[in-house]
């Protein structure tokens, strides 16, 4: 793994939001903060307000666990490095594991063993990205978290996009995606890196405490910006984010 270059976490989160905002918490006022998400300026603290807050609309419960001493880098990741790599922990991929969530290992599940149901249907649909991801061009980012490159690392945006990739080929994930790597040492006492009993337990208390109010996902309480004269971001445009997105 080559670190690139040092990179704020509102480089991240821009590129984070990118990729979700084609999902309905963003419907009511997309036109009003499109060009803050397609267009970012990242040396404008206003914009990078605007974009923590509905980020944190919808991920607030994840962003706020990573640790405040988190640094983030932009990396280029090797073949070998993806032995290093597991899918975020939860959902469908629970299932897909059996007992190893490394995305070598959950790649290995996808080949060799056959699924039903709606997990059938989950892997029928990382199957066809897979397939795109081959021949089209998406040069979308990826975000990961870890202690150092010395231990595992795990995928909190991008799990559906790695896994298509690395099925399709290691050279697919290593020249289509932008990856942003955030590095903790304490990153063992985040619940999406270790789940531990304890890590899960103050994961559940900070969700209760912000289940009904979060002040950090308030955008009306932020300066307001002006929207661009012509809106960007069409139909199209979300179908095709939708297709190389996923909800966590």
């Amino acid at each position: 793994m080559k670190r690139l270059r040092r990179v704020t976490e509102a480089e991240v989160i821009a590129e984070f939001l990118k990729n979700e905002f084609y999902q309905e918490e963003f419907h009511r006022d997309r036109h009003r903060y499109e060009h803050l998400v397609l267009d970012a300026d990242l040396s404008s603290e206003e914009e990078n307000q605007l974009r923590r807050a509905l980020l944190f609309r919808r991920r607030g419960h994840m962003w706020r666990e990573l640790p405040a001493d988190t640094q983030w880098w932009e990396v280029e990741l090797e073949p070998q490095d993806l032995t290093w790599i597991r899918v975020f922990p939860r959902a469908h991929w629970r299932k897909i594991a059996n007992g190893s969530f490394a995305l070598m290992d959950i790649v290995h599940q996808i080949r060799t063993r056959k699924f039903s149901g709606r997990i059938g249907e989950f892997i029928s649909k990382i199957q066809s990205l897979s397939y795109r991801l081959r021949y089209d061009n998406d040069y979308s980012s990826v975000v990961l978290i870890g202690l150092d490159e010395d231990h595992p690392i795990t995928i909190i945006e991008g799990n559906h996009r790695m896994t298509a990739g690395t099925l399709s080929s290691p050279e697919t994930v290593h020249n289509r995606f932008r990856v942003f790597l955030g590095l903790s040492e304490r990153m063992s006492q985040v619940c999406w890196y270790n789940g531990s009993v304890s890590n899960i337990f103050r994961y559940m208390k900070n969700r209760v405490r912000h289940l009904w109010s979060d002040p950090d996902a308030n955008v009306t309480g932020l300066p307001s910006m002006q929207p661009a004269e012509a809106s960007t971001y069409t139909a199209k445009a979300v179908s095709a984010r939708k297709a190389v997105s996923e909800p966590k």
